[in-house]
């Protein structure tokens, strides 16, 4: 058998190959100070941690670091993700990963929330109801997600983070609107591009941030991801 073969073997091994790719340096040092993070929280003991430690920093592979992190919830900060490979291999030694996910509401509701694995394209189909993909606490394993909409009656909703950026211009509007608020304007690094394409006739499709819940907006705390002018 040829190198190239053998190279290709081991990244079939590896589900789509990326978790068999060589880490960096800082890819070591970012799952460290996940682990850190962790610990911090409560949710490694310290004798855990010094042994996750000490395998991260001598990692060889986003398999070797994805074993280190996979019963971990994402890292608190939102604007610095694990690397793509990196996410990658963590949802698919979860078993979470899938190439197309497909909603269709007719009358109800569907919804995505808290810690789900965001694939590479979704089919959204409205005839009366709502959708809600809820981005804020997903595990984003690429860059790009590209979503099919048709919304015939009722909406759906995107709710997103700093570091997403999403794409509307590619909806045609017969009845209704389509919005994108993004408070924290160009100056955040991207990190997912949502690209949405489709028709939109009787009703709308919006992306925005999350929005206070009722007991926050009695203590008055503030708005979640607002950018101050």
């Amino acid at each position: 058998m040829s190198d190239q073969d053998q190279t290709r073997q081991a990244a079939a091994g590896a589900g789509d190959g990326r978790g068999a790719l060589r880490v960096s340096h800082e890819d070591r040092d970012q799952v460290a100070e996940v682990l850190r993070v962790a610990a911090g929280d409560g949710r490694l003991t310290a004798d855990e941690l010094d042994e996750r430690l000490e395998r991260a920093l001598t990692a060889r592979t986003y398999d070797d670091l994805a074993a280190l992190v996979t019963d971990l919830p994402p890292a608190a900060n939102a604007l610095a993700p694990l690397p793509g490979p990196l996410a990658a291999a963590v949802a698919g030694a979860a078993g979470l990963t899938k190439e197309l996910v497909r909603i269709q509401v007719s009358s109800g509701q569907s919804q995505r929330v808290g810690r789900w694995t965001v694939p590479a394209r979704m089919d959204l189909k409205v005839t009366s109801g709502h959708i809600k993909v809820d981005l804020t606490e997903a595990v984003i394993t690429q860059p790009t997600l590209h979503i099919d909409a048709e919304v015939r009656s009722g909406h759906i909703l995107l709710v997103t983070r700093p570091g997403i950026a999403v794409d509307l211009d590619d909806v045609s509007v017969r009845s209704g609107h389509v919005k994108v608020r993004a408070p924290w304007g160009d100056s955040v690094p991207v990190f997912l591009r949502v690209t949405v394409a489709g028709k939109c006739g009787s009703g709308h499709i919006l992306a925005r941030p999350p929005r206070r819940s009722f007991w926050q907006w009695l203590r008055r705390a503030p708005v979640p991801y607002a950018i101050a002018g």
